[in-house]
C-alpha cells in the first residue's frame, strides 16, 4: 500500500503521515541549509515530488499554521522557529544614531554562528570579574569547546590550576605555562604543580 498526503485520503495510520511531514519538513531545511534561502514553491514540488502545485500549496499553508514558515509582504516563505534561526536586519551604528528602514537581510542559526563543534560545546556561567576588560562580565555565559590540543598563546581557556578551575588567558614563556587575568586588580597564575587545560573560549552570551 501507498500513502498519500495532500490530494488523497492517507491510506495508513496517522502516524505515517506525520513521519511522511517530517521528511518534507527535514527536504525543506535541507535545501535552506545547504542553499541560504528558502526553495520556491516549483522546486518544493520537485524536491518533495509532489504531482501538483495545488498539492505544494496545501503543505505549506499546513507548514505556516504550525509556524515553521511565515511569509513576507511578498507572499515569499522565510523560515521561522523551527529552524532556530533569528531574521538578520543589516547594520547598526555603535556611535551617532541614523535612521533606517527595517530590511531582511538574512537569517541567522545561532548555533551555526557560535558553536562550530556542536559535540564538543559547552555553556559555562562566569563567576567573578576577573575578566571584565576582555568584555567578559560575571552573571555571563561563556561557549567552551573541549580541545585535546595545546591552545594558542592569547586564546581564553578553561583550565584546571593546582586543583582550582579558573578562565584566563593562555600565556607561554620561555616554555613555562601561565594564564592571565584580563583585570589589573587580579594576579597572573604560575601554576606550582599542574595546569590542565580542558576547553578554549568561543564566545560570549549576555542578556540584556
Amino acid at each position: 500500500m501507498r500513502a498519500t498526503w495532500a490530494g488523497g485520503e492517507p491510506e495508513h495510520s496517522h502516524t505515517l503521515i506525520i513521519k511522511m511531514i517530517d521528511s518534507y519538513k527535514n527536504k525543506i531545511i535541507s535545501f535552506y541549509k545547504r542553499t541560504k534561502r528558502m526553495p520556491s514553491y516549483a522546486e518544493i514540488m520537485k524536491l518533495l515530488g509532489f504531482k501538483s502545485k495545488n498539492a505544494v500549496y496545501k503543505l505549506v499553508n499546513k507548514l505556516v499554521g504550525e509556524g515553521m514558515l511565515e511569509k513576507d509582504s511578498s507572499g515569499r516563505l522565510v523560515p521561522n522557529k523551527l529552524f532556530g534561526e533569528v531574521p538578520m536586519l543589516g547594520l547598526v551604528e555603535a556611535g551617532f544614531p541614523t535612521a533606517a528602514e527595517e530590511e531582511l537581510v538574512d537569517t541567522m542559526s545561532l548555533d551555526d554562528y557560535l558553536i562550530e563543534n556542536k559535540e564538543a560545546t559547552y555553556l559555562l556561567e562566569v563567576k567573578g570579574e576577573s575578566m571584565i576588560d576582555a568584555g567578559i562580565q560575571e552573571g555571563d555565559l561563556v561557549i567552551a569547546e573541549r580541545i585535546s590540543r595545546e591552545p594558542k598563546i592569547g586564546e581564553i581557556v578553561i583550565a584546571e590550576v593546582d586543583g582550582g578551575w579558573t578562565m584566563k588567558y593562555f600565556r607561554k614563556t620561555d616554555g613555562k605555562v601561565w594564564l592571565e587575568p584580563a583585570n589589573k586588580d587580579f594576579k597572573p597564575i604560575y601554576p606550582e604543580n599542574d595546569l590542565k587545560v580542558a576547553a578554549v573560549v568561543k564566545g560570549v552570551v549576555r542578556k540584556y
